[in-house]
Parts: C-alpha cells; sequence; structure tokens
C-alpha cells in the first residue's frame, strides 16, 4: 500500500480538510463472509492511517460479474438490518471512520439494487444509494435508483455514483449543484473500458470544480484492473492507483480548494439552468 498526503480533519485537522482511503478490492466470488472479513481489516488499516473515510468498490460483498451471479444476486442481497452491513456499522464506530460500501441491497419496495451503504462514523446509516444508470445485463437483476442527493457527513456533503453513473454528466452535476464538492464513485471497470475510466473522472471534477474519485475492483473473469482515479476541482490526478493489484491509496484533499477552483472558472455559477432545466 502506498500513502499520498496533501494536506487533514481527525486530531484537530480543519474541517475542510478530508484523508480519503480508496480501496482497490479483490472480490471472491459468491463469498460474502471472506468479503466482509477482508473489508474489515482495511477498515482497520484505513483507521490507523487516520482516514476520516474509506470508499470501497461497487459490489464488493458479492463480486461482480452478471454471468456468474445472476439470479443469485437476489439471495445474497441485504438490507441495512443484515449481518453485513451491522459489522459495518461496528467497525465505523470502532474506529471512528465513514465508510462508502458497495453491495447488492434489498429494496424496501422489493427487488434489488446496486447499491452503497453509507455510514458516518457513530455507525449510523447516513443514506443508501441505488445505481441509476444500469449497465447492460445489469437490468435483468437489478432495479434501477431514480435520486441523486448528497449525504450529510462530518467534513460536508458526499456525493455518491456508482460506475456507469460517471458517464453521465447529468449526475454528477446534479450533486455538485446540491453542493457536493466530493464525489465518489465505487466500480467494477473491464481493461476493456480502461479509456472511458481514464476521462471520466478528471471531467467530471473539472466542469463540476470539485474533487472526484473512481474505486475499481481487481481481479475475475471480467479483468477488473484496479487503478483508482481522483481528480482534484481543476481535472488534474492526484491519484492514479497501480495496475491489477489489490491495494489502498490514502491522502489528504481540502475541500475548500472546491470553492476556490469555481472562482476562477465558474462553471455551476454560469450555467443556463434556464436553458438546460437543471432541478437541483
Amino acid at each position: 500500500m502506498f500513502e499520498m498526503r496533501n494536506s487533514g480533519f481527525k486530531g484537530g485537522r480543519g474541517l475542510a480538510t478530508v484523508k480519503l482511503a480508496l480501496v482497490q478490492f479483490e472480490s471472491a466470488l459468491m463469498d460474502v463472509a471472506a468479503n466482509v472479513r477482508r473489508g474489515l481489516e482495511f477498515v482497520e488499516q484505513a483507521s490507523r492511517q487516520g482516514a476520516d473515510l474509506i470508499v470501497f468498490p461497487e459490489l464488493c460483498i458479492t463480486g461482480y460479474n452478471t454471468d456468474v451471479i445472476g439470479d443469485r444476486y437476489h439471495e445474497l442481497a441485504e438490507d441495512t438490518g443484515g449481518p453485513t452491513v451491522q459489522a459495518f456499522r461496528e467497525a465505523a464506530r470502532a474506529h471512528n471512520i465513514n465508510i462508502v460500501l458497495g453491495m447488492a441491497l434489498k429494496l424496501d419496495e422489493g427487488g434489488t439494487a446496486n447499491g452503497a451503504v453509507i455510514i458516518d462514523r457513530t455507525g449510523a446509516v447516513a443514506g443508501t444509494y441505488s445505481k441509476v444508470h444500469l449497465w447492460e445485463d445489469e437490468r435483468k437483476y437489478f432495479e434501477p435508483g431514480d435520486v441523486c442527493s448528497p449525504y450529510e457527513l462530518d467534513f460536508g456533503k458526499l456525493g455518491v455514483l456508482i460506475c456507469y453513473d460517471a458517464g453521465f454528466p447529468e449526475a454528477a452535476r446534479t450533486l455538485a449543484l446540491q453542493g457536493a464538492k466530493l464525489i465518489v464513485t465505487p466500480s467494477a471497470f473491464s481493461i476493456e473500458d480502461k479509456h472511458r475510466w481514464d476521462i471520466y473522472y478528471p471531467a467530471r471534477a473539472l466542469e463540476n470544480t470539485c474533487f472526484v474519485a473512481g474505486i475499481n475492483g481487481v481481479g475475475g473473469d471480467l479483468r477488473l484492473f484496479g487503478n483508482n482515479k481522483l481528480a482534484n476541482p481543476k481535472g488534474e490526478l492526484i491519484v492514479s492507483g497501480h495496475l491489477n493489484e489489490e491495494d489502498m491509496q490514502v491522502l489528504e484533499i481540502n475541500l475548500d480548494e472546491a470553492d476556490e477552483c469555481s472562482k476562477l472558472t465558474p462553471y455551476l455559477r454560469d450555467l443556463r439552468m434556464d436553458t438546460y432545466g437543471y432541478q437541483a
């Protein structure tokens, strides 16, 4: 694992400064217990490095492969009262860290979402997100979400998207218009699509003058390649993780940079909402 440091929140650091832990996670396909154990180890490691927020990839608790898992996503899905979320809630509280966890999520109204659970450092569930833009065969197994709204954490508003969502500028723009200065995107990208992976995060960061991260899985038949990305509000990459290996990047960002960049390049101020019809 390697660590990058830019600037701070725990231990007296300023409220605008947040330490992130981005996990390139290698899931064991359909082995929920093994993935939970490994995920909790990463939570402990991130806490030891002083992280305020740890983010895992898309569907990391089951692994990502619709061809292999298929309908079993419904069997493996859990709601927020299930053992997986309870284990990570306890870990968040014990290790004083916020968590974004990608998993198959049972919906209250029935069905299953390709989802993320957002847990604050007190162990409370701050919210859940259901992937809005489903990719290819995901439509056979998951219900699409229809809400893009940030989550309130102790450092401010956090935006969450999942994988293919990042290819739709409207999704990130909607979050930025609601005040999110940091958007994280749990993902499961295959090496064949790396050209899109390399473009999404700098583009979304630049046009919304905010920090945007892509957090990718590793391994499996789909050849997930890791290579986590984090772009700053100028659209500059400040993290580009190793290829094809499980890893975790830990670094500090200052969310005030988003305000400074938006003054210099006021995309959000000058957006013609009357023309484009954004309703955030």
